[in-house]
């Protein structure tokens, strides 16, 4: 059973479904390990190719093997619209230390809505 420290670096998306009329999307992610969460920044008028370039850390400390990024669109006078989300499958990332930048398909309602970029490093607890 692992443990010891996720680091997820959220670097950029690429070809985000614009659904917005008059401006450009303000996309952020929602990044969950099991009952942790974390997001990121806004990019604010990024459009379809916003990039973050940000970390964010996650305890391990059992054999939950999935991280879920959900991204969303920042609007101001209605509610976020969700773009799509990427399951990443951690064991491998347990197994080798590192998946250097990775790009992820996003998906929604079983269709693709662009790609996410993200680098993985598990930091495993010393005994």
């Amino acid at each position: 059973m692992p443990r010891g420290t996720l680091e997820v670096i959220l670097i950029s998306a690429e070809n985000l479904h614009d659904r917005d009329f008059f401006a450009k999307i303000d996309p952020y992610v929602i990044l969950t390990y099991r009952a942790q969460e974390h997001t990121s920044t806004v990019a604010q008028g990024a459009g379809s190719d916003p990039t973050w370039n940000e970390s964010f850390l996650f305890t391990v400390s059992d054999a939950a093997s999935e991280l879920n990024l959900r991204l969303w669109d920042k609007d101001t006078w209605t509610r976020d619209d969700f773009l799509g989300e990427v399951k990443i499958d951690l064991e491998p990332v347990f197994d080798v230390g590192a998946i250097p930048e990775t790009v992820y398909n996003i998906v929604k309602d079983h269709k693709h809505r662009g790609e996410l970029k993200v680098a993985i490093t598990f930091n495993p607890e010393i005994s």
